[in-house]
C-alpha cells in the first residue's frame, strides 16, 4: 500500500453533496516525487531504458503530457510524464526523442490513466502513444459529482494532498526547463493511479462504474477530430462582424496570421490579437497608415508588419461578391434553440419538456446534465422526432453517439417528453 493509499484510507472520502463539516485533517503538501525528480529522458539510448522499463512493469500507467499553449503553434507535445509500478516515474522530453511508438507499444497492452484525457490525446498521437484502454480520473470525478475536478481539486479531496499547480501554463517548450517546472511534472504522475483505485472504488459504490467504464471505451475508440471547417469565425468578437465583405478581412487577416505563425512556430495571438482583427474589419482602413491608428496595430508593429495586413485586407476590399463568405455556417444540425419557439414551436415545446426531464435525473444521479446526455444530442431528437417508442427513440439515441447507459437512462425520458409535447 502507498503513503497515498494510506491517507486515503485513515481520512473520509467527502462525496459529492455531503454538506457535513468536513471533519479530515488540512491536506498534506505533496513537495517531492517519491524517488525524486528523474533526469529528462533525451536520448535514443536513455529511451531505450524506459521502454524496457515500462515494459516489465506492471499495473496501470500514469500518463500526462505539457503543452506550451499561448506560447507555441499547435497542440504538440512538449514534455511527458509516465509512471508505473516497478519503472518509477520518468519524463521524456519529445523534441529530442519524437517518436514514442516503441513506448507506446511496450505499454499497450496496461490500462492508461490520464486526467482530462481527451486533451492530451491528440498530442500523445502525434509522437506515436494511443492507450487501447484508459481510465480517466477527471471524467470519472464528474461521473461521480464531484463539483471540483480539476486535478488538485481531486488529489485534495480523494487523496488528502495538496500539489502545488503553479507551473501549469508556463512555456514548456522551453529549454532547459527549470528544476521547479520538472518536480510539478513529476508530482503530476505521482498520484495519479492510486486517485484511479479510489475513484474505481467510489464509483463502485455508486453503482456507476459500469457508466464510466463505458465513457472511457468511446474516449479511446474515438478517431483524431477532423479539421474545423472556416475556423477563422471562431475568432473571438467575431459577433460584431455582420457584413459580408467585413467577414471577408476577418477571414483574410486569419488566414494571413495563421501563416506566419505556424512559420515562426508561435501561438497565433502573439503575431495579431483577435481584438485587433475584428477592428480592422469593422473600420475597412484604407491604408497603412489608417491601420496604424486602430487598436492592436500601435506605434510598436513595424511598418512591414503593418503593409502585410493591410495587404490581406486589401485583398478582402478587392474581393468579388461571389467569394465573399456567407453569414452564419451552414448548419448541421437543428437551428438555436432561440429560433425554434418562432421557426418551430411544436418543436420548442418538445425540447422544453425534454430538457426538464434530463436536468431533473440528472440532479438525482449527482452527475453533471452533460453527462448523463449530452446537449447536442436532446436538441437533435426533439427537432427531427423518431416515433415517440423507446426502440426508436433509443435507435436516435444510439445513432447520435450515446452510450448504452445513456440511452437506457435518456430513453424513457424522451419518450415521455415527445409524447406529451405532441399530446399538448
Amino acid at each position: 500500500m502507498t503513503d497515498a493509499q494510506k491517507t486515503a484510507e485513515d481520512s473520509t472520502l467527502r462525496t459529492p453533496g455531503d454538506a457535513t463539516e468536513d471533519p479530515r485533517p488540512a491536506p498534506v503538501p505533496l513537495l517531492e516525487p517519491r524517488e525524486g525528480i528523474p533526469p529528462v529522458t533525451a536520448t535514443d539510448e536513455d529511451l531505450a531504458q524506459v521502454v524496457a522499463a515500462f515494459a516489465a512493469g506492471s499495473g496501470p500507467v500514469a500518463v500526462d503530457a505539457e503543452r506550451a499553449s499561448g506560447y507555441r503553434y499547435g497542440q504538440r507535445a512538449y514534455l511527458v510524464q509516465l509512471r508505473r509500478e516497478g519503472a518509477g516515474s520518468v519524463l521524456i522530453d519529445p523534441v529530442a526523442c519524437p517518436d514514442l511508438s516503441a513506448l507506446g507499444a511496450a505499454i499497450a497492452d496496461a490500462e492508461w490513466v490520464l486526467h482530462a484525457a481527451t486533451q492530451d490525446l491528440p498530442c500523445l498521437r502525434d509522437i506515436g502513444m494511443l492507450p487501447a484502454s484508459l481510465f480517466d480520473t477527471e471524467l470519472a470525478g464528474r461521473l461521480a459529482g464531484f463539483a471540483r475536478v480539476g486535478l488538485g481539486a481531486m488529489v485534495e479531496n480523494v487523496l488528502g494532498y495538496a500539489l502545488e499547480k503553479g507551473h501549469s501554463a508556463v512555456d514548456w517548450s522551453t529549454r532547459p526547463l527549470p528544476e521547479p517546472w520538472l518536480r510539478y511534472a513529476a508530482l503530476d504522475v505521482e498520484l495519479l493511479v492510486d486517485l484511479r483505485d479510489a475513484l474505481e472504488e467510489e464509483l463502485d459504490r455508486q453503482g456507476k462504474l459500469d457508466w464510466a467504464r463505458q465513457e472511457f471505451a468511446a474516449i479511446a475508440a474515438a478517431p483524431p477530430a477532423p479539421p474545423r471547417k472556416d475556423p477563422w469565425r471562431r475568432t473571438s468578437g467575431m459577433h460584431k462582424v455582420r457584413r459580408r465583405r467585413q467577414m471577408a478581412v476577418v477571414r483574410e487577416l486569419w488566414t494571413a496570421r495563421d501563416r506566419v505563425a505556424q512559420k515562426r512556430d508561435v501561438s497565433p495571438g502573439k503575431v495579431l490579437g483577435d481584438a485587433a482583427i475584428v477592428e480592422a474589419a469593422l473600420n475597412l482602413p484604407p491604408n497603412a497608415h489608417a491601420l496604424a491608428a486602430l487598436p492592436g496595430f500601435g506605434h510598436r508593429m513595424g511598418r512591414r508588419q503593418l503593409e502585410q495586413w493591410q495587404a490581406a485586407i486589401d485583398r478582402a476590399r478587392t474581393l468579388p461578391e461571389s467569394e465573399l463568405p456567407q453569414p452564419g455556417q451552414p448548419l448541421n444540425g437543428p437551428p438555436p434553440p432561440r429560433a425554434w419557439a418562432d421557426k418551430d414551436p411544436a418543436a420548442a415545446a418538445r425540447l422544453t419538456a425534454a430538457r426538464t426531464a434530463v436536468t431533473t435525473l440528472a440532479e438525482e444521479l449527482n452527475l453533471p446534465q452533460e453527462n448523463l446526455i449530452t446537449p447536442d444530442t436532446v436538441r437533435r431528437v426533439c427537432w427531427e422526432p423518431p416515433e415517440a417508442t423507446k426502440p426508436a427513440v433509443a435507435e436516435a439515441l444510439a445513432g447520435y453517439g450515446a452510450r448504452p447507459w445513456q440511452v437506457e437512462l435518456v430513453t424513457p425520458l424522451l419518450v415521455e417528453a415527445l409524447s406529451t409535447a405532441s399530446a399538448g
